[in-house]
This record gives C-alpha cells, structure tokens and sequence, in this order.
C-alpha cells in the first residue's frame, strides 16, 4: 500500500473513525503543511483547500473494503492500526494535530484554514460569509491579477495534478490548451476528462487540440538529442504547415483571453513539440506578446 494511504487510514483512526468530507480535506491540509515534503498537496477549490488525489486515493479504499463513504462523510472500517504503522514523526505530528484541532470542525474549522491559508480561499463558496471584511478582502488580494499577454507552455511530467493547476491559477491563465495527440495518462489526473474537470472547476476553460499533436507512432524510441532534433524538424516541416487553422483557433483564443498555456507531457519543453507549436505562433503572427515556459 502506498504510505500516503496509510496517512489517510491514521488520520481517520486519530479523529475517531469518521470524518465529514469537509473536514477530513482541512485536517489532512493542516497535516501536509508541516511537512517539508508533503503527502498530498491541495488547490484552492470551491470549499477550500482540496486534494484530488487523496480523494481518488480514499474512493481507491473504499473498493478494498477498507473504507466506507457515503456523500458527506469517510468511514474507516479496517481494523488494522494504522497509526503504529506510521514513522515515528508523523506519528507525533498526527498527535499534536488532534490535539490543536480536534475541538475545531465544520464552518469554524473551514473559518480558521482560510484566516490562516487565505489562497486557498480565493474560489470559496463560502469564504464571503465566514470572514470579516477585512479577512475577506486579503482572500480577494490573494487572486493573481496579472493580465499582460503571454503565451505558456508547462509539462506535468514530475509533477502532481494539484501542484501543476497551482501553477496555472497564480499565473492568471485563463485557458488551457492540450496538444496532445492522445490526452490519457497513466498519472492520475491528466486524461482528458480528469484534467478537464479540474482545471474548469476553478475556472480555467480546458480545449484540447488533438491535430497539433504528434502520432504516438512517431515517438518510439526517442532515447537520444538527435532522435528528438529529428522528429521535431519532421514535425516542423510537415505537420505544422498544415495547421493553419489550427493555429489560427490558438490565435484568437490567446487574443480573446490573453494569458493561455499550451500542455504536454515533458519537463522539458525543449524536448516537446509544445514549444514548436509556440514557436509556429511567434512566427505566423505579428501580435506583441511575451512566451514563457513553466
């Protein structure tokens, strides 16, 4: 099992055996920021602070029968001990988390992480109503603002879903565009439908553009620089050419919105064909605009 579950099986055993939804996320949240190298990380979602991944982690638990759910609430029914389980640190640090916040749950729970954490309060339903003006107003303050026209490129290789929708929220993207050719990812997450109702649920529109990507055939075994300096002078001179107008669809969508970003999977954008695509852009167009790859 993956010891990040077992974080998730202590937790529910240290608060009793059930947790609503809500709470389970702001515990799990305050848990993580004590950490130097998170289990879970979390985005500013309609409520809060949210992890997608330990929520697919804990529905993975249930099918195990380690764990029961209902629309409100996780139950623990493993009788396992998780918490013996645990390194000796974490351990500790489960402890003191009961002990600081065990007598702090529902809207008084949710009231403190934003009071503490006010990013992770900027898509809130609720934050208006719990906070006083002024705490809601440093939430407001938190929201990016840059508006300035560029064009992003960021691959999610090396990275979790939470950590790379944070990228695309504090840069103020407003758009995120997919060029793969097949948008399905053994990386939970980033498929299509995973990535695209994520991404909207914080108000980022999602597009995938399937004709500006390249045929997995093509990427067999590119183990070397000149591999890749191949396939992008093939994909340079032979595909882009014909995607005029899907370029043009890009265009206009950068024009309408300013701040949009071209995705793929690579760390590197040197080795990805989202860079070419870039590049194809600058090219074709005479518009001013700044590129930046994260």
């Amino acid at each position: 099992m993956y010891y990040r579950r077992k974080i998730l099986l202590a937790l529910l055993q240290t608060f009793g055996g059930t947790l609503s939804k809500f709470d389970l996320q702001k515990y799990l949240f305050l848990f993580n920021q004590e950490k130097s190298e998170p289990y879970y990380e979390f985005i500013p979602y309609m409520y809060g602070c949210y992890s997608f991944q330990s929520n697919q982690d804990l529905s993975t638990l249930t099918k195990y029968k380690m764990v029961e759910g209902t629309e409100f609430q996780w139950s623990i029914v493993d009788k396992t001990n998780y918490i013996n389980q645990l390194k000796t640190g974490d351990k500790i640090l489960l402890a003191k988390l009961y002990s600081k916040y065990s007598n702090l749950k529902g809207d008084a729970l949710i009231k403190y992480v934003y009071e503490n954490y006010p990013y992770y309060a900027i898509n809130s339903k609720k934050a208006k109503g719990l906070l006083s003006n002024d705490q809601y107003e440093t939430v407001l303050s938190c929201k990016p603002r840059t508006s300035d026209y560029t064009l992003f490129t960021i691959g999610y290789e090396g990275k979790t879903v939470e950590s790379f929708t944070n990228q695309l929220i504090k840069q103020n993207i407003k758009i995120l565009c997919d060029v793969r050719k097949n948008p399905l990812s053994m990386k939970y997450g980033f498929s299509k439908n995973q990535l695209k109702h994520i991404v909207e649920n914080v108000g980022i529109k999602y597009i995938h553009i399937p004709e500006l990507g390249i045929e997995s055939n093509k990427r067999q075994e590119l183990n070397s620089l000149e591999a890749y300096e191949k396939l992008f002078a093939d994909y340079e001179e032979n595909t882009l050419p014909n995607k005029i107008a899907e370029l043009k669809i890009l265009y206009e969508l950068f024009l309408q919105n300013k701040r949009i970003a071209l995705t793929c999977f690579e760390a590197d954008y040197h080795s990805c064909h989202r860079s070419r695509v870039a590049k194809a852009l600058e090219a074709l167009f005479d518009k001013e605009y700044t590129v930046k790859h994260i």
